[in-house]
């Protein structure tokens, strides 16, 4: 196992150092933030000591060199935008976005669990239909939509929930409600299909025959071998939104968070704080990626860490 991690570090390591040279490459071809950043009546000496000051006036090679260097200290340099160190700005944003993930996450995985397992017990059945419909209504939602229909119906109609901003715990609602529906949907309708599957087994029915009860076969038995593709799912759900849900969410809602954060830094065409944002949701995704495969193993020992 200690092998394996060690492996799987070092295979991480070289995927966000490919993502950030990448990613260090098309900002400094796209875009000029000194045009973004200066007003329209800034001067050319104006424009060359902002330039200056942030090394955009020299080589791209000797640009590419301080970076491979400053990398390796995790120092990105400073926000052009913030004007504060960038992995400070960071610091202050990732927990409000790891906290979003947490809650709208933590209640997918609460909604989508019984109520999957609840239609695998009889395909077809009453309880199967209104989950199917209910799956395939959440996953035709965009989220941009849903967070605005949210807004209107709590905020604005009804006036019992902030329309945006980070504050108390009814801050989290609407957006975490948001994140969470597609991805309950989804996985909701894995569990189902994946419970199905599982309850047609020889060894359910062995099971059944030695005089367990159905309970106790659908959850000690059905319902654990069925956890292998739901966490494979739950994870990838936790790295899309990472990723990427959590832009459109938090833009919607104006959370402080990471997503947001990106979308202005792309605004404003700072660079080294685009360049610290890649680097850091890179490193979560290889971690969620080990993770992932340590639980495997502990769910079931079979599985082979290759």
């Amino acid at each position: 196992m200690g092998l394996f991690i060690l492996r799987r570090l070092f295979q991480g390591f070289l995927v966000v150092l490919g993502v950030t040279l990448v990613v260090f490459v098309a900002t400094r071809m796209v875009g000029d933030p000194a045009q973004v950043m200066l007003p329209l009546s800034a001067t050319a000496e104006q424009r060359a000591a902002f330039e200056h000051k942030f090394g955009l006036d020299r080589p791209m090679a000797e640009q590419f060199v301080d970076f491979i260097g400053d990398l390796a200290t995790f120092d990105f340099g400073e926000s052009m935008w913030q004007r504060r160190p960038a992995m400070d700005v960071i610091a202050g944003r990732l927990p409000n976005t790891l906290k979003l993930i947490a809650a709208g996450l933590g209640l997918a995985i609460v909604l989508a669990l019984p109520l999957g397992a609840l239609a695998a017990i009889r395909p077809g059945g009453f309880a199967d239909r209104i989950t199917v419909f209910l799956g395939l209504f959440g996953l035709s939602l965009p989220q941009f939509w849903l967070g605005l229909l949210l807004i209107m119906v709590f905020a604005v109609t009804f006036k019992v929930l902030p329309t945006s901003g980070y504050g108390g715990w009814t801050h989290f609602i609407l957006p975490a409600v948001t994140l969470a529906l597609p991805a309950a949907a989804r996985l909701m309708m894995l569990v189902r299909s994946s419970v199905i599957d599982e309850l047609n087994q020889q060894y359910v029915r062995t099971a059944r025959a030695k005089g367990l009860r159905f309970p106790q076969v659908l959850f000690g038995h059905a319902l654990r071998n069925a956890l292998v593709p739901f966490i494979t799912l739950a994870g990838w759900e936790f790295i899309s939104a990472l990723a990427g849900y959590t832009v459109v969410v938090e833009t919607v809602f104006a959370w402080p968070g990471l997503g947001l954060t990106a979308m202005q830094a792309i605004k404003f065409s700072d660079l080294f704080l685009l360049q610290a944002i890649v680097f850091t949701v890179a490193i979560g995704i290889v971690l969620v990626n080990i993770v992932l495969d340590v639980i495997y193993k502990l769910i079931d020992p079979r599985i082979k860490l290759a």
